[in-house]
């Protein structure tokens, strides 16, 4: 059996924080995980300064006996919305999925030396393909897929990413415009921490203007309340969004919305006013 240790984000940066997860360390600790951009708050981690540090700690870890922590990072987030380098990462395993950018449901992992340098071993067994870690017929067309997908993020991120900055920027002033500073707070706007270029965390302040209820009185607007894979969690605020130190009124409210490579400003102004329609309707009602 393997024990796990938790290492809550900072309600300072909203990051897992290097020191943090330093901190946590035990012995017979073997891998650390951690995402590259969460994919509620869009707050990048810390990764590249994560990996030089802990190459010092395993040098020092060796003298004594002690097993090697090897490093992972989910970049599902990332990839196509900004620079993703393994080697600046210095990461021993990085996970990729096509559907977050524009190509086909498919994943990828890539191991720094697989099975030579970095352990990796088989979940199943039978057939030689994928060079014996996973047996049976490959899926070529979405591998493929994959692949294609990946050179245009490699030729175009700038682009991609420098639109999208854009829109999302757009977005967070015209909500700011339309309901007033007092009004709007943003979830995933920490001092000296980078964030996602297409994620805008926020909450539209006040009674009975929880997410789900906003987005159920919007006419076009298709957003979410926060991860999707967490989805059947009610009206409970994101555990992400009280570790970063949100109130739990205001992460009761939080709504996310992302912005894409075709979304244009037009798009916006569409889906901002969609949010005041819905807002004015429940301010209506909760007077009554």
């Amino acid at each position: 059996l393997a024990e796990v240790t938790f290492v809550p984000v900072s309600p300072r940066s909203g990051q897992a924080e290097v020191d943090d997860v330093l901190a946590a360390i035990r012995p017979t600790t073997c891998l650390i995980s951690i995402m590259l951009a969460n994919n509620e708050t869009g707050v990048i981690m810390p990764i590249a300064e994560l990996s030089q540090r802990l190459h010092v700690l395993n040098q020092r870890r060796a003298v004594g006996g002690l097993p090697r922590i090897l490093l992972h990072t989910d970049a599902a987030q990332m990839i196509g919305k900004g620079h993703v380098d393994v080697q600046e990462l210095g990461v021993d395993y990085l996970t990729i999925v096509g559907h977050k950018f524009y190509g086909p449901r498919i994943g990828a992992l890539y191991v720094r030396g697989p099975g030579i340098t970095t352990p990796l071993h088989p979940m199943l067994f039978g057939g030689g393909q994928e060079r014996s870690f996973r047996p049976g017929t490959e899926n070529t067309p979405m591998i493929a897929g994959l692949g294609q997908a990946a050179e245009l993020v490699s030729k175009n991120w700038e682009a991609y990413e420098a639109h999208m900055r854009d829109m999302r920027d757009y977005l967070e002033a015209r909500l700011e415009a339309s309901f007033g500073k007092q009004r709007i707070h943003f979830n995933s706007h920490f001092t000296g921490s980078k964030r996602l270029c297409n994620t805008s965390n926020f909450s539209i302040l006040g009674p009975g203007l929880q997410g789900r209820r906003v987005l159920a009185h919007c006419k076009m607007l298709l957003g979410s309340v926060g991860a999707a894979c967490h989805s059947k969690k009610g009206d409970r605020p994101s555990s992400i969004l009280l570790s970063c130190g949100i109130p739990y009124e205001v992460a009761q409210n939080a709504l996310r919305l992302s912005v894409g490579r075709d979304t244009t400003r037009a798009d916006v102004d569409l889906a901002v006013q969609d949010l005041v329609r819905a807002v004015a309707q429940l301010d209506r009602d909760q007077a009554l």
